[in-house]
Parts: C-alpha cells; structure tokens; sequence
C-alpha cells in the first residue's frame, strides 16, 4: 500500500510495527551476538582451542570473537547494495535468517576434544557468517524506523532500533546467568549450548513480525521515480567517502568502550581479580537495562539540542569515566563494580542513541543503507573487535587496568575529530 493512499490511523499502525519489527528483529540479531562473546570468555577457551596456556587459549578465542567484527563490513556491503536496491525490508528478512541459522548451529558444534583442529575452524567460520549478518541489520532496521518519521522525532526513532543493543545483551545475559544456575558442573558439558539453540525459536518469532512491516516511505518513493542506484555500494564510496570515515571514527570510543565493559571485562573479573563470574554477568543484565533507556532518551534529547552537542558530551565524559570505573571495579566489592558498569552504560547511551540518525542522516535515501552501513561497520574493525583482544594484551603487558583506561581516552579522542566533521541534520529534511 502506497503512504499517499493511508488514512492518519494506518500511518500511524505502520509506524508502530516499523518501530516494534526494528526493535525486536535487532535484539535477537544482538542476543546472538553478544551471546558469542559471552562464551568466548567463559567457556569457549577450554572447548574450541587446544589446552595449556590459559592466557594464549583466551587470546585465541577472542581474536575468533574479533573476526565477527571484521566480517561486519562485508555483510554492510553485500546488504547495503540490496537494501538500496530492492528494499529495506527483505535485506532485514534475510539478516534475521542468516544471523539466527549461525548462532543456532553453534550451539551443535562438536568440540576440541571430539573434532580436534576442525573444532576452532568451523567455530569461527560460524563466526564471521554472524558478522556478516550483523553488519546488513543495523543499515536496514534504522532505517525502517527512521524514514517512516517526518523528521520532528528521527532522532528518538532511529534511536528505537539501538535499544536491541542492550535488550541483546540483556537476554544473552539473563539466558547464561539462568543456565549457569541450573547447570552447575553440566554448564562446560551441554548447558552452554542452550542459549544457542534458543534461537531457532528466536528466528521464527522474528521473521512474524517483520514480514508485517511495510516497505519504509522514503524509499518506496524512491522506487516510484526511479532514482535508486544500480551499483549502490560503489557509488557511495565514489560520492561520500568523507561521510563513511567520519562515521567510522566517530563511533570509535562508543564501539571500543562498550565491548571493554560488557564483555572483557568478564574475563578481567575471573582471572586477574579472582571473583567468581556470575557477578559480572548478573551486573551486566542491571546495567543493559539503564543502556536501554539513556539510549532513547538521548535519542529524543538529540532532537532538541542536535546531534552533535549531546554525541561529543557523552565522548567526553566516557573519556572522563574511564579511570574511576577501573578503579571502582579493583575494589572488588560488587555494589561499586555495579555503580562503575551502570555509569558506563548511562553514557554510552549517551553516544549510542543520537549516533544512527547523526550518521544516516548524512546520506540521500538512495545510498542510505549502504553509506550508513559501511560508516558504522568499519568502526567494528578498528575498535569493537580489537578491544577485547588490546585489552588483553594491554593488562598481560603492564599488569594493570590503568593502560587500557588510557586506551579509552585516545579512542575518545579519535571519536571528536570524526564527529566535528559530520553534519548536524537534525533540523532539516532529508532526501
């Protein structure tokens, strides 16, 4: 049904499903995600890699974990062209299939001792096939919540599909922390595959509602004069290549952070401070939630004040947070690593709420999803995959958190050179 054709009543039904189907479909393609980095810390060392060095074991896994960032912009490639050429909503079904069929299959690998070698190599190519699922979902559900928006509220609409960040992160969380209860010992033996297999039932769930949402205005007008792009991908970077690295840097701190406070920061709580795992599992489910709403409230603040100024407030004071949280955590008394990861969370919302309209907004409709997708993707490969393993290093190294406290701040100060050269669109219309 074409938007010219729609009383007030259906716009607005239409609006609602884009916002639910972007929401729900990003958590589950998140819970998958996350989900996988949970593991990698907890149990895929001892199941995926061979055994001695704890250290090297844990190096490995994540450099698996990292692998699904690079793997990210290929699939804001391959999904990006498809998005802008055939629609939004069909890019999003096949992300959905692709995502949940990876994480599913996971959760049935044999492990080391069974397969040997074969163990760690099918696990990662698993892992980059989430990746490149992942990398074509963000593009497709921002914007099918935010190009069904005027433009008074793009800003708190496309901040709507980010809150599938810390939904994810919060049922990956809440599902381990339940299996780690019931588990006990059985946990390393066939518990941990549960979570995974999980999605199977997330994948059916997912495709429901999103093959009820409509194609996204913007882009249906598009269609209607012909003006989408036969080579959308190549023509972007011809066009916008400023656009697409701004946003990649921008996004620096925000994507390097995040993974330094949800999932290394498991392992630096087990193994260099000693305390039991759960703690830090069950922190991280209290602090998505705060995530959660700093996402859309500063999503909503982003329309009234502008992109920028609420994006650079929250890289500074990230910046500023990053020697306190380390030494709350050192403290190892759980209602102070529990204030450390809430703040942390509150102003990661802070970049993450007003960062997907701030960068979709800064390319026309027909090379949207494939501009916006390889901006933000990118950043995955110099900061979301990398932190865990950085960091990592960085304690082995110098024995202390406070290096990877300073490898925050330069990321943070990465982050404000890419935002001041982006444009702050939040007051006009969009092509």
């Amino acid at each position: 049904m074409a938007v010219t054709m729609m009383d007030a009543a259906e716009l607005k039904r239409q609006k609602k499903r884009a916002a639910i189907s972007s929401v729900v479909g990003t958590t589950i393609e998140w819970y998958d995600f996350f989900l996988y980095g949970t593991m990698a810390a907890l149990v895929f060392p001892q199941l995926f890699f061979p055994q001695g060095d704890s250290y090297v074991a844990l190096m490995q896994s994540f450099t698996t974990f990292a692998l699904g960032f690079i793997a990210r912009p290929v699939g804001a490639a391959i999904f990006g062209h498809f998005g802008d050429r055939i629609g939004r909503k069909a890019t999003l079904v096949a992300t959905l299939l692709l995502m949940g069929l990876a994480t599913a299959l996971i959760g049935l690998m044999p492990t080391y001792e069974q397969i040997g070698l074969w163990a760690p190599v099918l696990v990662t190519a698993l892992r980059l096939i989430q990746g490149i699922g992942v990398g074509g979902e963000w593009g497709g559900a921002i914007l099918i919540a935010m190009e069904w928006e005027e433009g008074k509220r793009r800003g708190l609409m496309a901040s709507l599909p980010q809150m599938g960040v810390p939904f994810g992160l919060l049922s990956s969380s809440l599902v381990t922390t339940l299996m780690l209860a019931a588990g006990g010992d059985s946990f390393y033996a066939w518990g941990w595959r549960v979570p995974f297999l999980i999605s199977f039932l997330l994948i059916a769930i997912g495709l429901y509602i999103r093959l009820k949402v409509l194609e996204s205005p913007l882009f249906q007008e598009a269609m209607k004069k012909q003006e989408t792009s036969k080579m959308p991908v190549g023509e972007v970077l011809v066009r916008h290549p400023r656009e697409i690295l701004w946003s990649a840097l921008a996004r620096v701190i925000e994507n390097g952070s995040f993974y330094i406070f949800v999932t290394f920061i498991v392992s630096y709580g087990t193994t260099f401070l000693g305390m039991e795992k759960s703690i830090f599992v069950n922190v991280t489910i209290i602090a998505a939630i705060i995530n959660a709403l700093s996402i859309v409230y500063s999503g909503h603040l982003s329309d009234r004040w502008g992109r920028r100024r609420v994006y650079m407030t929250g890289v500074i004071l990230l910046m500023l947070w990053a020697f306190p949280y380390y030494w709350l955590v050192n403290t190892k008394s759980v209602g102070l690593i529990f204030l450390a990861t809430v703040v942390a969370m509150v102003l990661h919302g802070m970049l993450y709420g007003p960062q997907a309209a701030m960068i979709a907004e800064n390319f026309p409709t027909r090379l949207r999803y494939s501009g916006a997708s390889l901006g933000y993707q990118l950043a995955s490969i110099i900061a979301g995959g990398p932190a865990p393993l950085v960091s990592t290093w960085l304690l082995h190294k110098y024995g202390s958190a406070t290096a990877i406290s300073f490898y925050i701040v330069v990321m943070g100060l990465i982050s404000l050179a890419g935002v001041k050269m982006l444009q702050d669109r939040a007051r006009q219309a969009i092509d």
